[in-house]
């Protein structure tokens, strides 16, 4: 559904569907061993502190591509116990 013909509490829980799946990708980002420093070119601490922001903003742009379908289930799941109260 385009976001603008979505009510203000849709686009709500449509954003938090999306930063659960970001997450979610992140994480398996970080366990296929993505932003790993590598140990000829590494960049030392500062770049492993900064890595996490690297997966969560590429995970987030994998989401805007269409992700994996999550995001898209949570949102119906969120918006089912919603109608629920």
């Amino acid at each position: 559904m385009p976001a603008n013909t979505m009510s203000r509490q849709d686009q709500a829980l449509r954003e938090v569907a999306d930063k659960l799946e970001a997450s979610f990708l992140a994480e398996m980002l970080k366990s296929a061993g993505l932003g790993k420093t590598s140990e000829h070119f590494g960049g030392g601490v500062g770049e492993d502190q900064f890595s996490s922001f690297m997966l969560q903003e590429q995970a987030m742009q994998m989401v805007k591509a269409g992700g994996i379908g999550l995001s898209e289930s949570l949102f119906h799941a969120l918006k089912e116990k919603q109608n629920d109260k």
